[in-house]
């Protein structure tokens, strides 16, 4: 059977940036499964995946357009330590939800001084070329229950 829309494929990946860096890694987490086709993937990545089969072994490049976007320059902003409940416990690298009633998102700090906090809510892997290193272990046709939900279920997938 071959990867297309509404396919759950399961597979192991390393996901390294331009240094070589390891991002993410089925080694730590287990084999990922997803459906094909409706959007539980980074884009770019999906249409790489179109038409591979059980076994096939492959690395691909994703530039940020296809992947998690371009960093946003608007979506870092400088905020006052007052704002913070806990403005002593601050760290780099925590992150926070932020928005109003509108929207929220997750923005991690980048930056702090004594006065005020730099919060970034691009999305960590904005901006990267992303090099994935696969192996499909297995695709087969998604269960109506797992459209319904838009996510595989098993091994790999959610658990509800």
């Amino acid at each position: 059977m071959k990867i297309e829309k509404n396919v759950v494929v399961t597979m192991n990946y390393t996901l390294t940036d331009d240094k070589g860096t390891v991002i993410d890694s089925s080694k730590e987490n287990g084999p990922l499964s997803f459906i094909q086709g409706i959007g539980n993937i980074i884009t770019g990545l999906e249409s790489k995946m179109e038409g591979k089969v059980k076994g096939d072994k492959f690395n691909c490049t994703i530039t940020p357009a296809d992947g998690y976007g371009d960093t946003d320059p608007n979506l870092v902003q400088k905020v006052e330590r007052s704002q913070f409940a806990e403005g002593d416990k601050l760290e780099v690298g925590m992150m926070f939800e932020v928005g109003n009633d509108d929207q929220s998102f997750i923005a991690r700090v980048i930056g702090l001084d004594d006065q005020s906090v730099t919060l970034d809510a691009n999305h960590p892997m904005a901006g990267q070329t992303l090099n994935f290193d696969i192996e499909i272990l297995n695709v087969r046709a998604a269960e109506a229950n797992e459209l319904a939900h838009g996510h595989a279920h098993g091994e790999g997938g959610h658990h509800h």
